[in-house]
């Protein structure tokens, strides 16, 4: 990839205060009732090329940021009226569809328990069109309900009012039921679960991949000399991803997956599991039978010795020196609490991460301190962070950044020539974005050039920085040539 498309970088120079929040816009257009009409804005110089922007006239008093004089403004609906539609066969239609305007349908859950994470992506799909989109593109949301069910009544819906594409759903099986009908009526899915099952098909996936993660973090722990890993797992979808990619990396020369380690994730008490990784009950035994034989001497030597012994916890060490502890969250700090006492010590074993960590608050728990993990860079999402907070007042979910993304994605390819297509949608060179840059792979599953980032004591720096673009042509990854093991 020798260049990054300019229209998918994300605009850096746009002040927060100069970020008006969509919602909090005068309506401009016409609206058709009863349906909410679709989502419209205009682009901001910061998307436009810097010698596109040299030619562009001074903003004009009380003008909006981003509206070239002369241009028709386009309009933002308020999406807190989303949750209220009424469901699908009630009679409402949306506006009439105008040739030369491709509409993108967003699926969400803007009702049900996942509605405050639906809204803040809608929000942020928002946000992107105020950035990037013209008079030339319009969105609709439509409300899953946060069940399959839903995804396909809105799918469906979103298909009947004439979508060309859909962004969306948020959940697998939401993607499953929503599927079919975008299939039966070619129309391209960019959804934004991390659950690969279910790209292909015309199925597109921006979630995170803990496959990739896992790619990167062992591939940089190996270049510091780490030879021999262990894995600590949820007994889960989410744990067994993580598990296989572990091995197949281990099947290369070079790296020693010296244990696997399953836990419940729902359990209340993760002591027994880390006493068991860390060997601790023969590790201790070892620690006492060798003081009472130094007793039994009873020389200066064997004094000495119980000395050093003294402030020993157990004897001998574990079959590694790194620990890749797939979790995050309560749980992650959890079980890092209970590393220390297991004498499985940080200073001399270094705990690795997924994505699962890109989380604030990590180094409030010393053992996690100097931890290394995977994750998109995060300058860009901070000033997608401080441009949301100041048009919406509060911090975006974390996946906000998927709806960004994809929605500028899909105003980019509107403004060059209103086409969907895979091809386009999988050009080999990528886009950048708020999580850094990205393309979607033959299969159907998002590549991402991720960073490494260390735990500190007051938040996180990266130590080894993102790929600025694709040097290899686009493959699908290797599958895992071993299944991974039963838990223990």
């Amino acid at each position: 990839m020798s260049q990054l498309p300019p229209g998918l970088q994300t605009p850096s120079g746009v002040p927060p205060s100069q970020t008006q929040p969509p919602e909090s816009q005068p309506p401009r257009g016409q609206t058709v009732q009863p349906a909410p009409a679709p989502v419209r804005a205009a682009i901001p110089p910061d998307a436009v090329a810097p010698a596109q922007q040299a030619a562009l006239p001074p903003r004009l008093p009380g003008q909006i940021p981003g509206q070239v004089p002369g241009q028709v403004p386009g309009r933002i609906i308020d999406g807190t009226r989303q949750a209220a539609l009424p469901p699908p066969g009630a009679g409402r239609s949306a506006a009439p569809v105008k040739p030369d305007v491709p509409r993108i349908a967003i699926l969400l859950p803007l009702s049900g328990p996942s509605a405050k994470v639906g809204r803040d992506l809608l929000n942020a799909a928002q946000l992107a069109l105020f950035h990037f989109a013209d008079r030339r593109f319009e969105l609709l949301p439509r409300d899953t309900r946060g069940t399959p069910e839903g995804a396909a009544d809105a799918a469906a819906l979103a298909i009947g009012d004439g979508a060309s594409l859909i962004l969306g759903p948020l959940l697998s099986g939401s993607v499953e039921a929503a599927a079919p009908a975008a299939r039966a009526a070619g129309i391209n899915v960019i959804a934004f679960t991390s659950d690969r099952t279910v790209a292909g098909g015309g199925v597109f996936t921006m979630g995170f991949l803990p496959g990739q993660e896992v790619d990167r973090i062992v591939a940089f722990a190996r270049q510091r000399g780490v030879r021999r890993l262990a894995v600590l797992a949820p007994d889960n979808t989410y744990g067994l991803r993580v598990v296989e990619q572990v091995r197949h990396l281990a099947a290369a020369p070079g790296l020693f997956l010296s244990d696997i380690v399953y836990y419940d994730p729902l359990a209340a008490d993760f002591a027994p599991v880390i006493r068991d990784l860390a060997n601790y009950d023969a590790r201790r035994r070892a620690l006492l039978d060798q003081i009472e034989t130094l007793k039994a001497r009873d020389d200066e030597v064997a004094a000495a010795a119980l000395k050093r012994l003294a402030n020993l916890q157990t004897l001998g060490g574990v079959p590694f020196d790194a620990l890749l502890i797939a979790e995050g969250g309560k749980r992650l700090q959890a079980i890092a609490a209970l590393l220390p006492y297991y004498d499985l010590d940080p200073k001399k074993i270094r705990m690795l991460g997924t994505g699962q960590w890109d989380a604030p608050g990590l180094g409030a728990e010393p053992a996690l301190v100097g931890g290394w993990f995977a994750a998109p860079s995060p300058a860009a999402r901070a000033d997608f962070v401080k441009q949301y907070e100041a048009a919406y007042g509060a911090a975006p979910h974390r996946l906000a950044t998927l709806a960004y993304d994809a929605t500028a994605l899909a105003a980019v390819l509107a403004r060059e020539d209103g086409g969907f297509e895979a091809g386009k949608i999988t050009a080999p060179r990528g886009f950048a974005g708020r999580d850094g840059i990205f393309r979607f792979l033959p299969t159907g599953i998002a590549e991402r050039g991720l960073s490494v980032l260390q735990v500190r004591e007051r938040g996180t720096a990266v130590i080894a920085g993102a790929p600025s673009n694709f040097t290899a042509p686009a493959q699908p990854p290797a599958p895992s040539p071993v299944q991974p093991p039963p838990a223990r």
